[in-house]
């Protein structure tokens, strides 16, 4: 197979690029931008443009700017910069110089839209926002032209001069580009520049009480960054004409917008507006709460970079939107948590399991494999004793013929340790077992079996004696309905209300003692865990981060 066949066939927008160097263009250079609003924490949905913005740059040894479009300031805060800034850190990038703002270029751009208006390609508007919306027309009809569309270029920089001064309060006048009224494109019939905000900015203070739009600040700042190529997702497609316009009237550097498909994923909101109703409803516990959809919950949660990025690598661009499905998703966490993360031992649901033939005051080291998928993790010492835990559902009073596991009269094996038969059973007043009461093959240790005996269970442990205790969330999909943009009723409805579980006795290896916050573990036959960042001295909070299976799939099923 040549170079050329081996290699992976290249997106559209990879396609554009190698074309665009081919020819020469901006001398070859290839120049991007992540410019994300800081309304919000960064969401998985961000987690695509991080890492096409970035990741081109990368490939093609070009540069990615991180540019905030801080242009709204009643939702924007320092709090949301911080945590943009570290979600792109913690991915793997780093930024072309210092980070950028839209506020950097405010003087600038009040210059070029006073450039519009001595163009006569600008204009003041008094009309009231309501009755602007009610003269756009319609897809079908054309929109009616303001009253205030012909004021000469001198009245107009007299007005927004004092726009810009302070002298009206909100919403008593905008600034509008003059296009076409009766443009098939809404977004090009004289839409918003400009807007009266009397708000204090994160950055700028009070410096400023009128704001570009988006629209405006937008192409802007990509040209005076002198951005090749300025990516962003299908939703602009229809607002490229207008950036188009606004750098050919003001005759700057040539950015070029190419739209891809928005990550669309199932059984998960990626709408910052919503994801803040989340946070202040109290439905989660913050916009790092696990279950949420950003960088910093699935942070907590125990994904990796690697695998986020895997994910996205997985996805694709594409031209059109789609609905991803998770398990895709989680799918790439267990492959890369299963080729990094230790094994351990460790007790969800745990039930007492005495073995009567071992001696009481007699402890011994077994050896256990820390990850069979990579050799250089070594082993570990796993402390044994006559009084174990196991889990609950390991046991059966009375098992079926396929239950490979524990029952009267039955034998498995204790991994890494020795095989052992049930004897009998304790029950409290409920019904409940309390005690398993077993006996053990001393010629049946692992590694070293002379017993001859064949059995088909194995199960984990950990020993009473030596187990530390600590508490365990068990995080689930937060919603119940996979493709939330088709639903027409309160996407509140939808809620899982089993989206946490709490186990506080949960029982775990003593190796455990001293893992650190952000520490990976694959719990035997269980899951993925993660410590939590926020664990206390006194006992430890684990968070799960997948299963091991996809459990979801298994219901649908049913």
């Amino acid at each position: 197979m040549s170079d050329t066949e081996s290699k992976e066939p290249l997106n559209f927008i990879e396609q554009i690029i190698e074309e665009d160097l081919k020819n020469g263009k901006h001398g070859g250079v290839v120049h991007t931008r992540f410019p994300p609003e800081p309304n919000g924490y960064p969401h998985i949905g961000h987690a695509k443009s991080i890492v096409l913005n970035f990741g081109l740059a990368e490939k093609y040894g070009g540069k990615c700017n991180l540019r905030f479009d801080d242009t709204n300031p009643e939702k924007e805060s320092s709090e949301y910069v911080e945590a943009i800034k570290r979600d792109v850190e913690w991915l793997g990038y780093e930024w072309h110089g210092n980070a950028l703002f839209a506020s950097d270029y405010f003087d600038r751009l009040y210059e070029w839209a006073t450039e519009l208006i001595k163009k006569e390609k600008a204009y003041v508007d008094d009309t009231p926002v309501e009755q602007i919306r009610a003269e756009r027309g319609t897809p079908t009809e054309p929109g009616k032209e303001s009253a205030y569309r012909n004021r000469s270029v001198e009245e107009n920089l007299t007005l927004f001069s004092e726009m810009k001064d302070g002298k009206y309060p909100d919403g008593a006048k905008i600034l509008r580009a003059k296009v076409d009224m009766a443009s098939p494109n809404m977004h090009m019939r004289d839409p918003i520049l400009y807007r009266i905000r009397h708000v204090e900015h994160h950055r700028t203070g009070n410096s400023w009480c009128i704001y570009p739009t988006y629209d405006f600040a937008h192409g802007q700042s990509d040209s005076l960054e002198e951005i090749t190529h300025s990516l962003c997702t299908l939703e602009f497609e229809v607002h490229r004409p207008l950036y188009n316009w606004i750098i050919e009237q003001l005759e700057i550097f040539p950015s070029r917008q190419i739209e891809f498909a928005r990550l669309n994923l199932g059984y998960t909101i990626v709408s910052k507006r919503k994801l803040l109703q989340l946070v202040e409803g109290g439905y989660v516990s913050g916009w790092d709460d696990p279950r949420m959809p950003t960088l910093s919950g699935i942070r907590r949660r125990g994904y990796t970079p690697n695998a986020i990025k895997n994910f996205i690598h997985k996805v694709g661009i594409a031209r059109r939107d789609s609905i991803t499905d998770v398990a895709l998703l989680e799918y790439s966490i267990r492959e890369d948590l299963n080729k990094t993360t230790n094994r351990v031992m460790g007790v969800l649901d745990p039930v007492k399991l005495t073995i009567t033939n071992y001696p009481e005051d007699r402890d011994e080291e077994l050896t256990a494999i820390n990850n069979p998928e990579d050799e250089s993790a070594g082993t570990r010492k796993l402390p044994f004793s006559n009084e174990i835990f196991i889990e609950r559902a390991d046991f059966m009073e009375d098992p079926p013929r396929k239950f490979f596991r524990l029952g009267p009269g039955r034998e498995v094996r204790l991994k890494y340790a020795y095989i052992i038969k049930c004897e009998d059973f304790k029950k409290d007043g409920d019904g409940n077992i309390t005690e398993i009461i077993c006996t053990y093959d001393p010629d049946s240790k692992s590694g070293q079996d002379t017993s001859g005996k064949k059995v088909k269970g194995t199960l984990s442990w950990v020993s009473a004696k030596h187990a530390e205790t600590v508490e365990v969330r068990l995080y689930d999909r937060l919603f119940k309905t996979e493709n939330l943009n088709e639903i027409e009723d309160d996407f509140l409805n939808h809620l899982n209300t089993d989206s946490l579980s709490t186990l506080d006795n949960v029982k775990v290896e003593p190796s455990l003692k001293n893992a650190q916050a952000g520490s990976r573990f694959q719990f035997e036959r269980q899951g993925y865990f993660v410590v939590d960042q926020d664990s206390g001295d006194t006992k430890k909070i684990f968070n799960r981060t997948v299963t091991l299976r996809d459990n979801w799939a298994k219901q649908s099923r049913k």
